[in-house]
């Protein structure tokens, strides 16, 4: 297991991690899938393009050679065969060629996804250093293990080659009693075959590689615990930070939770412990609402602030702790409660409209 300032990497790298590392170029892909994509891709368009191909390059050259003794070289037949030769490109090769191009860019795209990355692309004047780039070409890990994959993959494919042709060669010795258009069929055919075998072992090893290019890189990409912790702290932020913001939003809370204490109708009490206050509106709300709540020191601001503003008090012990325990500011009264309360809010009601009738009188 690989380490890190003394530690060992044993946790599995985490998306944000594996993002980042994404955001820099630095995935999972294997230059495997990729050739053999393009070496079976190339076959099939030779394959299905053959005869096209074969009568283009012979137009080509009858053009070319049919002449030969006779022409006189200057300006006008350069020009002429450039333009022939630009010709061929454009109308054999190029189609050929963005094929590649085009299934090249699919097998990436299947391997990882399509992703920008100007990280990626960005210059790195350290990769300018020769010693540097000696060392990690000739002394790295990697570059051993690759030179082992390209030996072991030349050693596969040549053993491959030569179990194959070694039937095909029996096999040719009776092609001297046989036509010349037999005889070409016969080497396309051979020819064919033995491409589409070592296409096939092409795709194991590709296959193989892939899988071992995900091990490697999952490897690669595990993390030690400190790393996870400074992670976790950094996406979470500083706790010091979090702990004075969250002081402030309580503060800004329950300042706005004191200015709603005036609009209260009633605050249940438990007489050193618990305040919370009510508000009823008939017309919005389906149940009366708490606006504020304390313990301790706060309940007893609350009292004295619904004091101050003529906010009748009412004690009630288990009441104040039930509505404390099971309601948030802004939350409605629980249907449980409802019964007792509503007698509360009826007899201060009648309260204030004798108050009322006798201020009137």
């Amino acid at each position: 297991m690989a380490e890190v300032d003394g530690q060992e990497k044993t946790e599995q790298a985490s998306g944000k991690k594996l993002s980042d590392s994404r955001d820099k170029g630095q995935v999972a892909k294997s230059t495997e899938i990729n050739s053999f994509a393009v070496f079976t891709t190339g076959l099939l368009l030779v394959f299905m393009t053959q005869k096209y191909i074969g009568s283009s390059i012979g137009n080509l050259s009858l053009s070319i050679f049919h002449d030969a003794g006779k022409m006189q070289l200057n300006k006008d037949l350069v020009v002429d065969y450039a333009i022939k030769g630009i010709g061929f490109f454009f109308s054999v090769l190029a189609p050929f060629l963005v094929g590649l191009v085009i299934i090249s860019i699919v097998a990436s795209y299947g391997q990882i996804g399509f992703k920008f990355s100007p990280q990626a692309l960005a210059p790195k004047f350290n990769k300018l250093n020769p010693l540097s780039n000696i060392k990690g070409m000739f002394f790295s890990t990697r570059s051993f293990i690759e030179i082992a994959k390209s030996l072991f993959k030349l050693t596969v494919i040549s053993l491959f080659t030569y179990w194959v042709l070694k039937d095909f060669v029996l096999t040719a010795i009776g092609l001297v009693d046989y036509q010349v258009d037999e005889i070409l069929k016969f080497m396309l055919e051979a020819s064919y075959s033995l491409i589409m075998k070592i296409g096939l072992v092409y795709a194991a090893m590709a296959i193989v590689d892939f899988a071992y290019q995900k091990f490697r890189f999952g490897r690669e990409m595990m993390m030690t615990k400190q790393e996870v912790k400074e992670e976790n702290r950094q996406s979470e932020g500083d706790p010091q930070i979090k702990g004075k913001i969250k002081s402030m939003q309580m503060k800004a809370a329950r300042a706005r939770m004191m200015k709603d204490i005036p609009k209260a109708d009633v605050v249940i009490t438990n007489p050193t412990h618990f305040a919370v206050a009510l508000k009823y509106d008939m017309g919005q709300d389906s149940a009366p609402k708490v606006i504020a709540k304390g313990m301790d020191e706060l309940a007893q601001r609350i009292k004295k602030v619904a004091t101050e503003n003529g906010v009748p008090l009412h004690e009630d012990v288990a009441l104040a702790r039930a509505l404390y325990k099971v309601c948030d500011v802004g939350d409605q009264i629980p249907a449980n409660l409802f019964k007792t309360v509503a007698q509360i809010l009826a007899y201060i009601y009648k309260i204030k409209n004798e108050k009322k009738k006798r201020s009137i009188v």
